[in-house]
């Protein structure tokens, strides 16, 4: 789950001033089946490993904020 909970801690600059991007939320059921569908992807599937890296930007996003 700590997968779909996390985006970047480098801003992004418009006119030089550093905005973040938005977070999208999700709900806890949204959540819990994205979780059980990843559960249902076999081993060393490439959307696992996708998954993190997208919890890892959506964490640096938050921090940016």
């Amino acid at each position: 789950m700590s997968w779909l909970t996390g985006c970047a801690t480098a801003g992004f600059e418009a006119d030089g001033v550093v905005a973040c991007p938005p977070v999208v939320e999700c709900s806890t059921e949204f959540k819990m089946r994205a979780v059980e569908e990843l559960a249902m992807l076999p081993d060393g599937s490439v959307i696992v490993e996708m998954m993190g890296d997208y919890a890892v930007m959506r964490d640096q996003v938050r921090s940016c904020r």
